[in-house]
């Protein structure tokens, strides 16, 4: 067969091999990983300004789903729940305050990917569709000469919701029953299957494509679903501990994943981001999970970038930073550009904190949102809003008889538990006009299409734990 057929027929092989390499996918342990496959070599504030112009550069992508900023050791948290993450982030790039834009998943992934708050998005009810117009940045990496692969298991980004733009493949790879000894003891959910094939399908992804330039995007659901193993199961058996056990099993599918691209020699050349969608709740409020409101336990989420170098020592970024400048920065950094976009590119942050120089001024108050009525298509929307800037954060939530205000200063009260309303009235003057100009935002590209989903994919989206019709 031709070298020119072959690249014609790529995604359609690399699409029937995702589905037999489930078959393999119960050989991945997550406990084969070596602590000595990190062999970048150490780089400078310079390899990050020269990375715009370097031709090999491929972009792994890594969402993992429900990861909380604050129980991962790297960002504060006293049990040792992620061993590698924390050693990865001391040699890149951390956003020690980092903003989900929301608390649900396909409305979070919506502004993730377009760079646009949830209103501008027009993403915020079940039945709403991205539109042929969003930017989306495997479209871009495709148009510079990426070849684009998406693996995800969570079906709020799904295809039918407008999530595959760009991409050469976006495929979710067929759950199988894990081992024994795998625990998935989240309540709520009762999908099965783990992240082990996508861990094996990257596998095979490197082995048929890796020598081309690629943009690969995976979206990992354990977290989601407190998958664990005996081995993991080291924090206790309530509901936070099962959590911190899931982060740990996942913290050794990272380590996996890149001692894989270390084994194949891509480390050296690909930029690795790890982000999340939303953080998780264990009843600090009276709830638990999340999708439901926008305090800081839902929307305090990682992000790590880690260079085809290492940089010691690693570089923090603790000015506020969200979502939406996540792929206007990603983009930046290989010297392509997003334009139209609410977010912005967090480079100067990177160069000036490499450089050990005062950091910018971050810009604009941050906003978080969600429709608390999204998956109610009969109730109207009632939107909840958290706007943060500085220490402060002002939400202001849509409720019966009658909307609530609170204020919370993170300075002296971390947790942002007490109410300082009546204490800082400028402030809520304030805050609360931005919240009730983000109110009145519309939809970037008009109106926003909408889709009836099948019984299959309701049924989907239930056993994820999700209360859809």
């Amino acid at each position: 067969m031709s070298k020119r057929l072959v690249d014609q027929r790529w995604p359609w092989i690399l699409a029937a091999s995702l589905i037999v390499i489930v078959f393999l996918s119960t050989f991945v342990d997550v406990h084969l990983g070596d602590d000595d496959w990190d062999s970048r070599p150490t780089g400078s504030v310079q390899d990050i300004a020269k990375l715009r112009d370097r031709k090999d550069l491929n972009v792994l992508f890594v969402l993992i789903d429900t990861l909380r900023a604050e129980h991962l050791g790297c960002y504060g948290y006293q049990r040792d729940t992620s061993p590698v993450l924390d050693r990865l982030a001391s040699t890149g790039v951390r956003f020690g305050r980092h903003l989900s834009q929301s608390s649900w998943t396909k409305a979070s992934m919506a502004s993730l990917w377009t760079g646009l708050y949830p209103l501008h998005t027009g993403i915020t009810r079940f039945d709403q569709v991205l539109p042929p117009q969003a930017n989306m940045p495997a479209e871009i990496l495709k148009e510079a000469g990426f070849q684009t692969v998406g693996l995800y298991r969570n079906g709020w980004v799904g295809p039918t919701f407008g999530f595959d733009q760009g991409f050469d493949v976006y495929q979710r790879p067929v759950g199988t029953a894990p081992p024994a000894s795998v625990r998935r003891d989240n309540p709520t959910i009762s999908e099965a299957g783990t992240d082990e094939p996508t861990i094996a399908a990257t596998r095979e992804f490197l082995r048929l494509r890796g020598h081309d330039r690629w943009f690969l995007y995976l979206h990992l659901m354990d977290l989601h679903e407190y998958v664990y193993d005996r081995e993991s199961a080291l924090f206790g058996v309530h509901y936070k501990d099962i959590y911190d056990n899931s982060i740990r099993w996942t913290d050794g599918m990272i380590d996996i994943l890149l001692s894989s691209l270390a084994d194949q020699g891509y480390l050296e050349n690909t930029l690795v981001i790890i982000a999340s969608d939303h953080g998780e709740a264990f009843g600090e409020r009276g709830f638990e999970g999340h999708a439901r409101k926008v305090y800081r336990e839902t929307t305090e989420i990682p992000l790590l970038i880690l260079f085809p170098f290492r940089l010691e020592p690693g570089v923090v970024i603790e000015s506020r930073t969200q979502n939406i400048d996540l792929w206007p920065t990603v983009l930046d950094l290989l010297g392509l550009e997003m334009p139209g976009t609410d977010g912005h590119s967090r480079v100067p942050e990177i160069l000036a904190a490499a450089r050990g120089e005062p950091l910018p001024d971050p810009g604009d108050p941050a906003i978080a949102f969600i429709d608390q009525t999204w998956g109610r298509p009969k109730d109207p929307p009632q939107p909840a809003v958290s706007v943060t800037e500085g220490t402060l954060r002002y939400a202001w939530i849509d409720q019966k008889p009658a909307p609530v205000e609170q204020l919370f200063d993170s300075s002296d009260d971390p947790a942002e538990f007490r109410n300082r309303t009546a204490e800082n009235p400028e402030a809520v003057k304030r805050l609360s006009a931005v919240a009730e100009a983000y109110r009145e935002m519309k939809p970037s590209w008009g109106d926003v299409p909408t889709r009836e989903l099948s019984e299959l994919e309701l049924m989907h989206l239930r056993a994820l734990g999700y209360a859809v019709p």
